[in-house]
């Protein structure tokens, strides 16, 4: 696929990257994340900072690849890549990145070797299918290489990449007791509803800014799927890439729900299903939130995989995979548009994924009540100051919190989010089946949930 060269427009991970190159104690730096969500280009836009810049890549410079010897001599390579590139290597002035590392055991084995052997030289590497490598390779260099996560544009990146920096500032002051002014609400709303259509891909937004055409916007949806499904055949081959498409796309179809395998196909072993989505999740397709009891931290101490749900990569390749029309969301009403299928819990989680702290992998879960009969369920549970916090996602009428109340009765808790398209604001609930028990919720609209 060949793409026109983009404007840059910032991301979250650059100020992380300018901190990371004046660090004393920095190590190697690998970038992980899905093909296409924007590694490269900001590796690219770090290497502005440096007198000296050189980027090499292992899948299309197999001469380059050939100087990661099994010998490792970190060194003696580096003064090889520097002959061949023509770019000398000056401690504290040279960016080396290594692209599509994956292709390549021996590179991945080096980066420890430069925490080691050449530490006064800034290294990155990022690979676009790089999870599956490193899963043969499980010891490749912990506590010597630093983990970087980066995926598709936020909400928050998706504005500034229109120039509205004044209204993401703006937005992040606002509070459950100083919300924004209704003009400012209504605006964001409509942004919103956009960001469903075009989602983050960086490609999808640049179109998007450049022709304000969702018809476009699906055309590169179309094509960055397509280059997905061109993958499926380099994942492994104990699972098809037929089979590969097809739970990829039961995900869409089952978004917000426990994923059911017969759903998938009747006559495909469970067992294969469950391989399939543990090649998406390597690829970074898709994103397990797993169900937690609750009952403290961490809490994946008490999670059960068999009650397991699935974000996908971007709710705008989704919804281009659905072939959800442009109408159904940008001429709904509020509520209509909070309800509409799982988008809604699909970017609620996939904001708390992009705003949680690129150095961590970001581990998602959700209660669901297990006695039989009942069908209670909390979308998505985080911890803030080492409690549980649930988040509920809603429509923009309060309607009917019984699942939230249940849950924080049996675990004793005082505090929750409700996120919707309602404005910022707060209400209080007197359980009066657990005596002077009250629950304090504080209102949090989809749009700032990166405010949390």
């Amino acid at each position: 696929m060949n793409y026109k060269i983009m404007a840059y427009y910032k991301r979250n991970i650059d100020a992380k990257l300018l901190e990371w190159k004046d660090s004393v104690r920095r190590k190697p730096l690998l970038i992980r994340g899905a093909r296409q969500v924007g590694k490269s280009t900001a590796v690219r836009q770090l290497g502005k900072e440096f007198k000296y810049f050189v980027e090499v890549n292992l899948e299309s410079q197999p001469s380059i690849k050939q100087l990661f010897t099994k010998d490792i001599d970190v060194h003696r390579t580096c003064e090889a890549i520097s002959a061949t590139m023509g770019i000398p290597f000056v401690a504290g002035e040279t960016l080396l990145f290594i692209d599509e590392i994956q292709v390549s055991q021996e590179a991945i084995m080096y980066l420890r070797y430069f925490k080691e052997d050449y530490p006064e030289l800034h290294v990155i590497a990022a690979g676009s299918l790089l999870e599956f490598a490193l899963e043969e390779l499980p010891s490749f260099g912990v506590g010597r290489i630093r983990s970087l996560y980066m995926y598709p544009f936020s909400f928050d990146e998706f504005l500034l990449a229109q120039g509205l920096d004044t209204t993401v500032v703006f937005k992040r002051k606002a509070t459950s007791t100083s919300p924004l002014p209704e003009a400012v609400h209504n605006m964001l709303v409509e942004q919103l509803k956009s960001f469903y259509l075009v989602g983050g891909m960086p490609a999808a937004v640049t179109e998007w800014i450049e022709s304000k055409s969702y018809i476009e916007c699906t055309h590169i949806h179309n094509d960055i799927l397509d280059t997905y499904q061109d993958d499926f055949s380099k994942y492994k081959s104990r699972v098809s890439p037929a089979l590969l498409r097809k739970v990829l796309r039961s995900v869409a179809l089952q978004a917000g729900s426990k994923f059911v395998f017969r759903q998938v196909a009747d006559d495909i072993h469970s067992s294969v299903i469950k391989d399939a989505l543990h090649l998406l999740a390597l690829a970074g397709l898709i994103k397990p939130v797993t169900h937690s009891d609750g009952n403290g931290v961490p809490l994946g101490a008490e999670e059960n995989s068999s009650y397991t749900k699935y974000l996908f990569l971007d709710l705008g390749l989704m919804q281009t995979m659905l072939g959800t029309p442009a109408a159904n969301i940008l001429l709904s009403s509020d509520v209509d548009f909070v309800n509409k299928g799982a988008a809604s819990e699909m970017f609620a989680g996939l904001e708390l994924v992009k705003n949680h702290d690129c150095f961590q992998k970001a581990e998602m879960y959700y209660w669901q009540n297990m006695s039989r009969g009942t069908n209670a369920e909390i979308d998505y549970l985080v911890t803030r100051n080492g409690v549980v916090l649930p988040i509920e996602v809603k429509a923009s009428t309060r309607g009917s919190m019984q699942s939230l109340w249940l849950f924080m009765r049996k675990k004793g808790l005082h505090n929750a989010i409700r996120t919707s398209l309602e404005n910022f604001g707060e209400f209080e609930y007197a359980d009066n089946e657990v005596h002077d028990a009250v629950r304090h919720v504080d209102i949090v609209p989809l749009y700032a949930l990166s405010n949390l």
